[in-house]
């Protein structure tokens, strides 16, 4: 049977052969209304093969492509019994079904495939989900249908590998994905798709600052509006590996998958594991791919539903210094700006007065704060705030009364114990009693105060983390433990949401090193970065929005003097470039002068005025190849009839002053009012005759073709600019 999938311009074309899982012979473009007939000798002309009983006849490769079928390449399934039996899965039934499903954003398409290996006691099967906005979101899982008879005649399935994959167009020639580090994550990165597997993998127990976040795939040169682009994200929150193959037999595919430890999945007591969902997108240019994932997200339950508050965070203002009277005035100074949400960060709880004791004693401090934290509460919201707090409730000091309480919950390698990074270690959320713990420490403070927000952070990698075997119970005894962590972690945001399910959550892992869909689905925030340097942050936000939405994305506007760059910027640069996410301070206005508070004020005001159209279109980036120091990129709306453009000069350009530049996104068929959307440096106005007055009127074929002429712009400044449909 040969089924066509459509839905949200994307189609995805399945032969569903009885013989193996599901074979894809089209995903992108919308194909249209195409007769059944039509599609199966479409799967007839794309079936080709060297002859039969051939090693090399893998063209019709299943979504989890077997050697049985003759592929060679690198395996997309690894499992085996524990006595080395099953190690090369063979089914000899496959069933397939199709259904659909309504959800608030329209209708999602799911094909549902079991392969039954009859010879090995197993079934093999995927789930295939095309959403409402062309995203398709792919699963696999094992199931071991070994009887229990009392004998174990049968050992239990090991499962090392699941990996899902799709097919490239045969154009495709060029990858890009991202890197980075601590303070400079998300770094775009291309190089060419040669023969063989392109491989990216984290091995940190977090998807990591250097994480591929998209694994995407074109013909060299695709930028973020021109070029059809395919790729690829695993939506999970360990382990993660993310691939490209090219193969000597003519396919190239992409594919995700959970990397798995050894002896992690053992299928004795739970009979099924379940991969991560792959999640797959496409689009003509990186900023149709991402409008996908955007949509996909603003429809999930877990997105929030009102306008996002811009918040104060604490910690560049005071670190670990807490003082009722400071975070007090702290708080005023916050709300006469118009902040609308405070959060209290590290330093609140047991002994921690710095990072080397204390953490996991989530009891406020008697000896920092003797009335505890309800004077500062009850401030913040006669204020006409929301309070927030910080946790890190994966971690844990050894110097805490926790650890010394509890030593059989600290992840260790059972020879003395796993790397410190922050004087910490990693608590083990499977533990007896640990989960308990958390939240039944976190509820309440919550409740006791009111919390509407906690920045949830995560600062060591898990390396070398297995259950104590003093603790059976919490795990295979001695095995390692990041895959049920990630499982842990999950209940537990997902208890807190059903007990709080007004309570929002920000995901933060020493800054971006958990930022990935998975989290997604039980947070309302990341903390993109460290990095609150503005300059550095273009970087940062534009390889974070290639994922997220601006609104789940935290901005943060720092001190004149960045704090991990030492760099010097002016309050216009800094508050311009956090206006386009989540936005927020995070710095000590107790010591900025008055007029430094009226435009910080005036900036905040403005980005209420556009969280609107901010928080609900359409990024966009134009691609200028030739200067990277200069960055247009934007907001539409929907509906093309409002955008707002960032006009950003990184360095010193190439040519000054530089030619016309287009505006990414409107409309052709509109004509636009192009202005200054907030005052801005005023010895730039004199250099772009549009910048003066009332702005001018322009068809949008002129705007997105032509463009603009820009000003003479010096390095770290930017313009904001609002380009309003008149007809």
């Amino acid at each position: 049977m040969t089924l066509h999938l459509r839905n949200g311009g994307t189609s995805v074309v399945l032969d569903l052969l009885p013989d193996r899982l599901p074979v894809v012979r089209h995903w992108g473009a919308d194909l249209g209304s195409v007769p059944g007939q039509a599609l199966a000798d479409a799967g007839r002309a794309l079936c080709s093969t060297l002859g039969t009983n051939s090693a090399w006849t893998a063209i019709d490769l299943p979504v989890l492509p077997l050697p049985y079928l003759g592929w060679s390449a690198r395996p997309a399934v690894l499992l085996h019994r524990a006595d080395g039996t099953a190690f090369s899965p063979h089914p000899s039934r496959v069933e397939h079904s199709h259904r659909t499903e309504s959800v608030p954003a329209g209708t999602v398409e799911v094909v549902t495939s079991e392969a039954l290996d009859e010879a090995h006691r197993l079934t093999i099967g995927t789930e295939l989900r095309l959403e409402p906005s062309g995203l398709v979101r792919l699963r696999a899982w094992v199931r071991d249908e070994r009887e229990d008879d009392g004998g174990q005649r049968l050992a239990p399935i090991v499962v090392d590998e699941l990996t899902p994959v799709l097919p490239l167009p045969e154009a495709a020639d060029e990858l890009l994905d991202m890197t980075g580090h601590h303070i400079a994550e998300r770094s775009l990165q291309r190089t060419a798709l040669t023969a063989g597997t392109h491989l990216r993998e984290s091995w940190e127990g977090r998807p990591g600052h250097d994480a591929t976040t998209w694994l995407a795939a074109g013909r060299a040169g695709f930028g973020f509006r021109s070029g059809t682009v395919h790729g690829v994200h695993l939506a999970w929150s360990g382990n993660t590996r993310c691939l490209a193959l090219s193969t000597p037999q003519g396919r190239k595919l992409l594919g995700a998958g959970e990397l798995l430890l050894p002896g992690e999945v053992l299928l004795d007591t739970e009979r099924t594991y379940s991969s991560p969902w792959a999640v797959f997108s496409w689009g003509e240019g990186l900023d149709a791919m991402s409008h996908r994932t955007h949509a996909f997200l603003r429809s999930l339950p877990s997105h929030p539903s009102r306008p996002r508050p811009v918040l104060l965070n604490t910690w560049e203002a005071v670190y670990f210094d807490h003082d009722l009277d400071t975070l007090k005035a702290l708080a005023d100074a916050a709300a006469s700006v118009g902040i609308e949400r405070y959060v209290l960060d590290d330093g609140w709880f047991g002994s921690r007065r710095d990072d080397t004791s204390g953490l996991g004693d989530w009891q406020v401090s008697q000896d920092v704060w003797p009335q505890g934290l309800r004077p500062l509460a009850e401030h913040v919201h006669s204020l006409g705030m929301e309070l927030g707090l910080w946790f890190e409730p994966e971690m844990v000091n050894l110097d805490s009364d926790l650890a010394r309480a509890h030593p059989d919950w600290v992840l260790g390698d059972g020879a003395g114990g796993a790397p410190e990074h922050r004087n910490q270690r990693v608590l083990d959320l499977c533990a007896p009693g640990a989960w308990d713990y958390l939240f039944s420490s976190i509820s309440s403070l919550v409740e006791d105060l009111g919390i509407a927000y906690l920045k949830w952070d995560h600062n060591s990698p898990l390396l070398a983390t297995g259950h104590e075997c003093s603790q059976p119970a919490a795990g295979r005894c001695g095995g390692a433990a990041v895959h049920d962590q990630t499982l842990a972690l999950y209940r537990l945001l997902d208890a807190l949401h059903e007990r709080f399910p007004e309570l929002e959550i920000e995901s933060c892992a020493g800054g971006g090193g958990r930022v990935d869909l998975g989290i997604m689905e039980r947070a309302q925030r990341v903390w993109a970065s460290d990095s609150i340097d503005a300059h550095d942050r273009h970087d940062i936000q534009r390889g974070t929005t290639l994922l997220l939405p601006p609104e789940l994305i935290g901005t943060h506007v720092g001190a004149g003097r960045a704090h991990t760059t030492l760099r010097d910027l002016d309050i216009d640069f800094r508050a311009g470039t956090a206006l386009w996410g989540h936005m927020g301070v995070e710095w000590d206005l107790t010591k900025a002068d008055g007029p430094t508070r009226e435009r910080l004020a005036s900036i905040i005001a403005l980005h209420k005025e556009l969280r609107p159209l901010l928080h609900s279109g359409l990024t966009v980036h134009a691609d200028l190849a030739d200067d990277d120091n200069l960055r247009i990129e934007g907001v539409v709306s929907h509906d093309g009839s409002d955008a707002l453009y960032e006009i950003a000069c990184l360095g010193l350009q190439h040519a000054w002053p530089a030619g016309p530049r287009p505006l990414p996104g409107l409309d052709p068929t509109r004509r636009y009012h192009v202005r200054l959307a907030a005052p801005t440096y005023p010895e730039l106005r004199p250099s772009a005759g549009w910048m003066t007055g009332e702005g001018v009127v322009l068809p949008g074929s002129f705007l997105t073709t032509t463009g603009l002429a820009l000003p003479g712009m010096h390095p770290d400044h930017l313009v904001l600019v609002r380009a309003t449909a008149v007809d």
